[in-house]
């Protein structure tokens, strides 16, 4: 009977460890790449532990963080680090899954974002290129009210992947970011990109997406945007020919529209936005950072 109940008690020992054991934290590494941790710039942060995952969860800015697993075996996923962001420390919360015992570990990151100055250009112009007159406020604040409530939502499904493709050959024209003062009136920021692009230049899907949103607009007339999943949203403006239709899928390179001069503009060029959870980034980033 002694023999019995020191052998029971040895497994129980031996139990009692490996319950201790499975409630060892996962040991998690942190990476950041970007241009420049900085307002308007895309952080692609990777995640890797010492086992295996079958998830990875974040959190920073208050909106959710994708994280999807790479070719090479860690997580990936993007940030958006808004223009208005505040230079400084922010939190990144992670919440990782380990494949043994399903186990979980709470892992704080601290993203240092860094100060930018975007540059600042002051304009003479006409009074009416300046104020929009007023029988067209009401149509303004609907079409904003609709983009804004696209760019808010997340879809659950990441439909891009892979690399990134330029939608446009031509060149970046002028800068993300810059500021212009009309007449002693400050505008808001340059939240896109433009590019060299002459009447009717096919313009190609950068990537994988559905398309949520199509239509002529009074700032940026002839639009499409691209939802490609997780809070990333492409958004093409001054279209003078538009190829797809709302609800549609679209592959990468596929053309869907033709660039022109449509909406508030002087000359034919393609106008291209990224919204990252809400965040303004600089599409130039993505080609960069995800080619």
């Amino acid at each position: 009977m002694g023999r019995y109940r020191q052998a029971l008690a040895g497994l129980v020992l031996a139990a009692a460890a490996s319950v201790s054991a499975l409630a060892q934290p996962v040991e998690v590494r942190v990476t950041e790449r970007a241009r420049d941790v900085a307002p308007g710039e895309l952080v692609v942060v990777g995640v890797a532990a010492d086992e295996p995952l079958s998830a990875v969860e974040g959190r920073i800015f208050d909106r959710r963080v994708g994280f999807y697993r790479g070719p090479d075996g860690d997580w990936h996923g993007l940030v958006g680090v808004d223009l208005d962001v505040e230079p400084g420390l922010h939190d990144l919360q992670l919440r990782v899954t380990a494949v043994a015992g399903g186990r979980t570990t709470e892992v704080l990151h601290r993203l240092g974002v860094g100060d930018k100055a975007y540059p600042t250009r002051q304009l003479r112009v006409a009074p009416r290129y300046v104020e929009p007159p007023p029988e067209v406020a009401e149509r303004i604040a609907r079409e904003s009210t609709e983009q804004q409530a696209i760019f808010a939502s997340s879809s659950p499904d990441r439909l891009w992947r892979g690399a990134w493709g330029r939608p446009v050959p031509g060149a970046a024209t002028s800068a993300f970011g810059s500021r212009s003062v009309f007449n002693g009136q400050p505008r808001n920021p340059h939240s896109g990109a433009d590019f060299r692009a002459g009447e009717g230049t096919p313009i190609e899907a950068p990537n994988h997406g559905r398309v949520v949103l199509t239509g002529d607009t009074y700032f940026s007339g002839g639009s499409v945007i691209l939802d490609h999943g997780w809070g990333l949203y492409s958004y093409f403006a001054h279209l003078s020919e538009i190829l797809v239709e709302e609800g549609a899928l679209v592959e990468l390179g596929q053309v869907v529209g033709k660039a022109g001069s449509t909406g508030r503009v002087t000359g034919p060029h393609l106008h291209w936005t990224v919204r990252l959870n809400g965040a303004r980034v600089d599409p130039l980033s993505l080609l960069e950072l995800l080619p």
